[in-house]
């Protein structure tokens, strides 16, 4: 994927030219202690940066996106900092409220194979309907920001995620109707 490429680059050139910024920035936000050390929580965000770069569509702010996400990162660690386990409950629990977007709200749980065709359903979408579902639903990014960060209109970006939630709509349709 060329975006994915192009996105891995710049990531690469911004984090090896602007590390020292970014550990006084992170430093200037929190105290450093064993759990809130600077460059562990900047190599955190990397780490989740590279992992997701073919996620997003082409970063024009790339001191932005980085920044931003930099800031998220140092508020979760002021907040007492995310387990793993409490980040897999809010993201089981982000799917479900998606689920409940889809289907409506229901008095029993989603079952486990409705939440996986879900995620599935998610990642076969075409990569612009994905990218703006993750973002909004799941990553908590506003139109704004998402604008601000890629140059894509706003209205554009709600559109996208209409027509993505119509096309998993009809697609969980199929399934709810013969699985569930």
């Amino acid at each position: 994927m060329k975006t994915d490429k192009e996105n891995k680059k710049k990531l690469e050139s911004f984090f090896r030219d602007e590390y020292d910024s970014l550990k006084a920035f992170v430093n200037s936000r929190i105290k450093s202690s064993s759990e809130r050390d600077p460059e562990d929580i900047i190599q955190d965000v990397a780490l989740r940066l590279f992992s997701g770069a073919d996620r997003y569509a082409p970063i024009n702010n790339v001191a932005g996106f980085v920044y931003h996400s930099i800031k998220n990162k140092i508020i979760d660690v002021m907040r007492g900092g995310k387990s793993h386990v409490k980040e897999q409950n809010d993201n089981d629990a982000k799917l479900i409220e998606f689920t409940e977007l889809l289907y409506g709200k229901s008095d029993n749980s989603y079952s486990e194979k409705m939440m996986h065709d879900l995620k599935h359903a998610i990642m076969n979408l075409k990569p612009e309907y994905r990218d703006i579902i993750l973002a909004v639903d799941f990553e908590d990014y506003t139109y704004k920001e998402i604008t601000e960060e890629t140059g894509i209109p706003q209205g554009t970006l709600m559109s996208r995620r209409h027509r993505a939630i119509a096309l998993l709509h009809k697609e969980l349709l199929k399934k709810k109707t013969t699985n569930y």
